[in-house]
C-alpha cells in the first residue's frame, strides 16, 4: 500500500468534489454533474476509509476511539513526521 499515492488520490478527488460542488451551485439541475459529483464523493470516501484503515485518521472528527483518544498517537497529515519530504 503506497501511502503517498493514496493520499494524492484523496486530494485529487476532494478537489474535484469541491469544483463540481461550485459548478452545481450555479447549475443545480445538471443531472450529469450530479451523478459525477456523487461518484467522485463515493470514491473519495472509499479511498479515505482505505487510507485510515492502514495509516490512521486524516482528521480528528473521523477518528473513532474506543478506550482512549487515539488521534494523538499518529503523526498528523500536516506534521513533518508524516511528510517525509518536508
Amino acid at each position: 500500500m503506497d501511502r503517498d499515492k493514496l493520499l494524492k488520490e484523496i486530494m485529487i478527488l476532494d478537489f474535484a468534489a469541491v469544483d463540481l460542488g461550485l459548478y452545481l451551485n450555479t447549475h443545480p439541475n445538471d443531472e450529469r454533474a450530479i451523478n459525477l459529483y456523487n461518484r467522485v464523493v463515493n470514491k473519495a470516501d472509499g479511498c479515505r476509509t482505505k487510507f485510515e484503515k492502514f495509516f490512521g485518521p486524516l482528521c480528528s472528527f473521523r477518528s473513532p476511539s474506543r478506550e482512549c483518544w487515539t488521534w494523538i498517537d499518529n503523526p498528523w497529515p500536516w506534521s513533518e513526521k508524516f511528510n517525509k519530504n518536508l
